[in-house]
């Protein structure tokens, strides 16, 4: 394919999508609510859902088709939710105090990048957020999903067409441009990048030249303490750990276990479904090499296992387990990094597991695993004390502190929990991203603010300054 002029053809695609956007620049508010509602709908359709769950999973030969339907249902629905009756056209706020008043403006195009783990929905959640604010989006997926999404894309095209609205205002890189250069001239030429994807894909996002969000490497640790419900725990843990096969990157990667609870704890997990794994013992063995055959040259998954399940990924290995395996669970009580793989993100339905003495312990090992992989993602903890909550808070750098929930069900949003529904998370300085939150609607918007004077605000040096900081340069 290095004969194909990647260049020319995404100048193409920018060139229709600036002229869609131009159009779209003059919508109204309620004009651009009723594209937005009528693409969630339209893409969440229960048969319309399932459908290209089914065909990512062939086609990516992974994930699971009914958790990528219901994937469909809370993203799309959620990010629907979260933007419906909010104001993202014109005037958007008048603050009589300070005198300001904001505008809301459009971007231009926006270039989004498609990772294949979640390639159904968020090529969808990504066209809402560009129609909202009123800019057009390109979308690059991953070479594995790039039928399906150019079949979601055709999908979204065809409500607009329906509405009367511009198709080009969504678009998608066809399958035959497909590629890592396609992707580098859509970053290069775009006004903004939203990029979801690995970690060499996002950096190359941020070094691009344009302004981008990106998000950080995922690798979960979570916490279950002495006070834990353990039966609710596990069936937490082993919900989030094997929805869609573990394509999410917020799933629980490390599992740090006080050792007071720690066979209790394993009995309830095997109760669900999981095989707890022994140090020392030749399965470990097996499975690392399975997972990591360069390993400990290197840590490069193999795709073999990726978004596989369970049982599958133990046949590979050589691993007799039960029938109805549904999770592997993989003691790991030796060091942190390269040498010691099962630390590190799995992206499959396996998890590392150490025991902690207490708190103080598990905090350390905690942020052992996370400076190995994972700064700024999110952590979770299982207890009933909340001064140990309040400490995660205070100290670990990540973004997200999820406390007694499934980890993957609720990082990036849910009906159960506060935050924003998002497909891009971001993960702060630590993980090397430019936000700190779960990319909304609201940063893909300019904004112009208008000032009227008021009256002085000037405060008194003795109002601004504290007896004992004026008496000190005396």
């Amino acid at each position: 394919m290095a004969d194909l002029d990647y260049k020319g053809y995404v100048a193409g695609l920018v060139e229709k999508a600036r002229a869609a956007q131009k159009i779209a620049e003059g919508y109204s508010q309620e004009r651009v609510d009723e594209l937005c509602e009528a693409v969630a709908y339209a893409l969440t359709i229960p048969e319309v859902a399932l459908g290209f769950g089914e065909k990512l999973a062939a086609e990516s030969n992974m994930g699971i088709p009914a958790h990528k339907q219901a994937k469909m249902y809370s993203k799309v629905k959620g990010s629907w939710a979260q933007m419906k009756g909010k104001k993202s056209v014109g005037l958007v706020d008048s603050n009589k105090e300070t005198g300001i008043d904001t505008y809301a403006k459009p971007m231009g195009v926006i270039g989004g990048i498609i990772p294949v783990t979640n390639g159904e929905a968020t090529p969808v959640v990504k066209s809402l957020m560009a129609i909202k604010t009123r800019n057009a989006i390109i979308v690059a997926p991953h070479p594995r999903a790039k039928m399906v999404n150019q079949e979601v894309v055709d999908a979204i095209r065809a409500v607009l067409a329906k509405f009367g609205a511009p198709e080009d205002l969504v678009q998608a890189i066809a399958p035959e441009y497909v590629s890592i250069e396609a992707s580098q001239e859509l970053m290069a030429q775009s006004d903004f990048i939203l990029a979801t994807g690995g970690t060499a894909m996002v950096r190359q996002a941020y070094s691009s030249g344009n302004p981008a969000i990106g998000v950080g490497t995922g690798n979960v640790v979570c916490i279950v303490d002495e006070t834990a419900d353990l039966p609710q725990a596990a069936d937490m843990l082993l919900r989030s750990k094997t929805f869609d096969h573990a394509t999410s990157c917020s799933t629980e990667n490390n599992i740090i276990v006080f050792e007071s609870v720690y066979d209790k704890w394993a009995e309830e997990m095997a109760k669900v479904g999981a095989v707890l794994i022994k140090e020392g013992t030749p399965e470990k063995e097996k499975l690392l090499k399975t997972m990591w055959p360069a390993s400990p040259a290197n840590h490069d998954l193999s795709r073999d296992i990726v978004a596989r399940p369970a049982a599958e990924i133990a046949k590979l290995a050589g691993i007799d387990v039960p029938e109805g395996t549904m999770l592997l669970l993989v003691e790991e009580n030796g060091g942190y990094g390269n040498e010691f793989p099962f630390t590190g993100e799995k992206l499959s339905p396996v998890a590392g597991v150490r025991k902690a003495k207490d708190f103080d312990d598990a905090v350390e090992k905690m942020l052992c695993i996370l400076n190995y992989q994972g700064l700024g993602h999110s952590i979770s903890i299982h207890t009933k004390i909340d001064e140990r909550v309040t400490k995660l808070g205070e100290l670990i750098p990540v973004t997200k502190v999820v406390v007694n929930q499934p980890q993957s069900l609720t990082n990036s949003g849910s009906w159960t929990c506060g935050y924003p529904v998002s497909m891009t998370l971001g993960c702060g300085t630590w993980g090397h991203n430019s936000i700190s939150h779960n990319a909304t609607w609201k940063d893909l918007l300019n904004f112009t603010y208008v000032s009227r004077a008021i009256p002085s605000w000037q405060p008194k040096d003795e109002e601004l300054f504290s007896d004992k900081i004026r008496n000190a340069f005396k």
